[in-house]
């Protein structure tokens, strides 16, 4: 496969940079001798479902334990999973059947429940964003770094087809020098929809924190690492209603800004321009587009593993679909997972704390500069993530079918 100029393709950071995250490569080495490994899902909400469909289905690893604030709800959750335990969060990472822990709660939860995993010897998964802010997500890497535990986060759907694919696209030269990408993201509110909306529109909330991990992921999986941002954001409303639920009528305030833009400047130098919107109706706009000496690139949805990637080289009559060419064929929430623990090294792990971080940097530097109206450099880096092959599932090896 051909590299696309200007671009990084190792899996180790950029010369100059402190590699102590990478020591950290605690694991339970029975899943290289057929063990599956023992997942300790901390927080039963909205997508513990999606998580769960795509765990039961994996073979490295089983759901081994759930736990919940509320009970009831983590009772639930098992009704039907034979034989794992209901339980609470010291229970869980105390349990010698638990091998890493699933952190699905609010991102409120995100740093203390990581904290109390690690320090129990456990590895950590967290939604996104890996933390609140970027002073948390280094507690949390630090600690893992002093624990000898892995840490990954979401998102993980950049290891579908979908950007994968597109990857592929750029790495083998099919646009040429990549100098520009587009991302966007608009919609109304997640007020209209969600019976609980508040966190959404407090700190460590808002489209950029919510919906810009799924982005600036591809972005950096596409483009490699950023370097600094400029930045905007205001704050049209600070009242937002409820619009279902039996909240329906309240109103919630808002303190986060809720439509973002800003520009990005890849270490390779391109440009990204992402819009990240709570402010608008709708949009035609392509999620991702990418565009480079030869051609352009319009990218799937990043919430999502699969989806067309489409093409339009220069001088070409139209768009065409490109073939599927690499990615996770199984597509769902929880390839982080098992990635995280069945990686070769913590160097290899494609959804790492260190490239989370670093999406956390580049979004908390994007809301100072749109603070501080100028430019902002970003402090926490990380390599861009290898490529992934063509593959049924993390930790096996890609299928001749696939191939």
């Amino acid at each position: 496969m051909g590299r696309g100029p200007g671009v990084r393709r190792d899996s180790r950071p950029p010369a100059g940079r402190p590699g102590r995250r990478e020591r950290a490569d605690h694991r339970r080495e029975g899943a290289s001798v057929g063990e599956s490994i023992g997942v300790g899902i901390v927080g039963a909400g909205a997508i513990f479902g999606q998580y769960l469909d795509t765990l039961r289905r994996l073979r490295a690893v089983r759901v081994a334990a759930v736990a919940d604030l509320d009970g009831e709800r983590a009772r639930a959750a098992v009704a039907d999973l034979d034989g794992v335990p209901a339980t609470s969060l010291a229970e869980l990472v105390a349990d010698p059947a638990v091998d890493v822990v699933l952190n699905l709660t609010p991102p409120a939860g995100h740093t203390p429940v990581a904290l109390a995993a690690i320090a129990a010897g456990k590895a950590v998964y967290n939604e996104k964003p890996l933390a609140v802010t970027v002073d948390e997500g280094r507690r949390i890497l630090a600690a893992a770094d002093r624990a000898g535990v892995r840490v990954g986060a979401a998102p993980d759907t950049v290891l579908g087809t979908g950007v994968q694919t597109a990857r592929h696209a750029i790495d083998a030269g099919l646009i040429g020098l990549p100098t520009a990408a587009t991302a966007t993201f608009a919609c109304p509110g997640h007020e209209r929809w969600h019976p609980n909306p508040d966190f959404y529109y407090t700190a460590g909330g808002g489209p950029l924190l919510d919906m810009g991990p799924y982005y600036v992921t591809a972005l950096v999986t596409l483009l490699g690492p950023v370097a600094s941002v400029l930045g905007a954001g205001n704050m049209p409303r600070d009242t937002r209603t409820i619009g279902r639920g039996p909240r329906a009528g309240e109103r919630i305030p808002v303190d986060v800004a809720t439509h973002v833009t800003g520009v990005l400047t890849h270490a390779s130098g391109a440009l990204s321009t992402i819009t990240m919107s709570f402010d608008a109706v709708a949009t035609r706009a392509e999620r991702i587009e990418v565009h480079g000496s030869d051609g352009s690139l319009v990218v799937p949805d990043p919430n999502h593993f699969d989806g067309d990637v489409l093409l339009h080289r220069l001088g070409g009559p139209d768009w065409e679909v490109l073939p599927v060419a690499a990615g996770y064929t199984t597509g769902g929430r929880g390839l982080g997972v098992a990635e995280l623990m069945t990686a070769p090294s913590a160097a290899d792990v494609r959804t790492s704390g260190a490239l989370a971080l670093h999406v956390l940097d580049v979004m908390e530097s994007v809301l100072a500069s749109a603070r501080e109206g100028h430019a902002v450099g970003v402090t926490e880096t990380a390599a861009r993530p290898a490529a992934v092959p063509l593959a049924d599932e993390p930790g096996r090896e890609p299928s001749p079918l696939l191939g």
